[in-house]
């Protein structure tokens, strides 16, 4: 099964693969990729169960890491560098200490190696509430939504995943029922207390983003799996920091990316 993803930049340059989060999709990246293209071969995936790729019943971060695997051998990519964002990041996270001889530099944004509660109901009984058979434009599913996802720019996000089919009708992209029964793992820590991943690393915390990453909480659990992290904070962010300070998160990529 394959993953749909789009590509960015010249084949001969060095393969930078980018994961996105929970309810996401490639699309989320676009811009990001086009800057990063300018100095890498840039693939953005959308993972099982979201955007355009395949749905399964089962989920979880190993099944994950292996559609990763079989990602990268079908397009000949032997090392990579990963970006990943929340799920994505706790995917490259897996991916990494599964495969080390594949990953070059890891970018982790705003999540860590560890257990969540959870924190996404109001979201799963926004997409629950919503009738699609009732529905006739996006701004209709807008307007529904609001009642139970205030925040505007959440709402525009998790609306990406509204599909209208050729008969008309709307559906959804990501596979709902999948995540739901599986967010107990989405939320979990998949490490082993043996894993580790001993090549450079970047996590980067969104300022505002309060439980993500828990400074200085969360520390010894980063360097324990990760014991040549860096750990950057972008001051005005929240939990999207690449999407809220898009330069500034670019910037610091870039810096990372290119230190020898």
């Amino acid at each position: 099964m394959h993953l749909n993803h789009k590509t960015f930049g010249q084949q001969q340059a060095k393969p930078l693969i980018i994961l996105h989060g929970l309810f996401g999709m490639l699309d989320n990246w676009q811009t990001l990729a086009l800057q990063f293209a300018q100095h890498y071969h840039v693939f953005t995936i959308d993972q099982r169960n979201h955007g355009k790729s395949f749905h399964t019943p089962d989920f979880n971060y190993h099944l994950l890491s292996d559609d990763l695997f079989h990602f990268m051998h079908q397009h000949h990519i032997p090392k990579a560098c990963l970006i990943g964002h929340s799920m994505g990041g706790k995917t490259a996270m897996q991916f990494a200490v599964d495969n080390p001889g594949m990953v070059e530099k890891l970018v982790i944004a705003d999540i860590a190696p560890k257990d969540y509660p959870a924190g996404h109901d109001a979201i799963f009984d926004a997409f629950a509430a919503l009738d699609l058979s009732q529905i006739q434009s996006r701004n209709e599913a807008d307007e529904q939504m609001k009642q139970l996802v205030p925040d505007f720019g959440t709402r525009q996000f998790l609306l990406k995943n509204l599909t209208r089919h050729k008969n008309g009708t709307y559906g959804w992209k990501c596979n709902l029922p999948a995540l739901q029964q599986h967010y107990s793992e989405i939320l979990a820590n998949s490490l082993t207390p043996y894993d580790q991943f001993d090549k450079p690393t970047l996590f980067i915390k969104g300022g505002i983003s309060e439980r993500y990453i828990e400074l200085p909480d969360d520390e010894d659990t980063i360097y324990h799996f990760f014991p040549l992290a860096t750990i950057n904070i972008i001051p005005d962010a929240g939990h999207w920091v690449h999407a809220e300070q898009p330069e500034q998160f670019y910037r610091l990529c870039m810096q990372f990316l290119t230190e020898q």
